[in-house]
């Protein structure tokens, strides 16, 4: 059985911790506001399946493997963190107006892109880890790490629609070129920042 108050406080926890703004939120919006609903949905579904993938692995305890592994931490931290420079910048530097064709060429977003960023999030392993660590929903140990598990998808599944969509709405009014150019240079920044965060994080501890 399934402690359905215990549940609700997990969801309030999970929104709270998963829907807080981060580099896939970030990218979420850039790319929405870039490519609309129609092309976002491929980095928006690698994302879900990378993350799911994730949610699975700090689920099964192999967080702690991982940290056990230094070098794992670096890999798993440089290439998520290489990926957001690439984009930040792709998406910083896109043409705007007329040239916004051009834009959605060559920044044009993959599944394998969203994956990638799923799996190779430590932030996310350890916001997973902390999640199932802190609330029991039920007695039952393979039960509550499944349900956990299965809301903590639900959970990233509704609220990263969420800013897909508040992108593609940012991306629907009419801006000056120059504030086009401001947003996207915006939108280039925080996701920036988010990479050098996760680094300089890794390499003070």
């Amino acid at each position: 059985m399934i402690d359905i108050v215990s549940a609700g406080f997990f969801v309030m926890a999970a929104l709270a911790l998963l829907g807080s703004p981060g580099p896939a939120i970030a990218a979420l919006l850039a790319i929405g506001r870039l490519h609309g609903m129609a092309t976002g949905l491929r980095f928006y579904l690698g994302l879900q399946i990378g993350l799911a993938i994730a949610a699975a692995a700090a689920a099964a305890g192999l967080l702690s493997l991982i940290e056990a592994i230094p070098l794992a931490m670096l890999v798993m931290t440089v290439a998520a963190s290489l990926y957001l420079v690439w984009l930040s910048w792709k998406i910083a530097s896109a043409p705007v107006g007329a040239d916004l064709s051009v834009a959605r060429r060559e920044t044009s977003p993959t599944l394998a892109g969203g994956v990638v960023l799923g799996l190779t999030n430590p932030k996310a392993y350890i916001a997973f880890a902390s999640l199932f660590a802190a609330y029991r929903l039920s007695q039952d140990g393979a039960l509550d790490m499944q349900a956990k598990w299965a809301l903590c998808v639900l959970v990233m599944i509704v609220v990263d629609i969420f800013w897909l969509w508040l992108g593609v709405a940012l991306g629907k009014a009419k801006l000056e070129q120059s504030s086009e150019r401001a947003l996207n240079i915006c939108f280039g920044l925080v996701i920036l920042a988010t990479a050098i965060v996760s680094l300089v994080e890794l390499v003070g501890t």
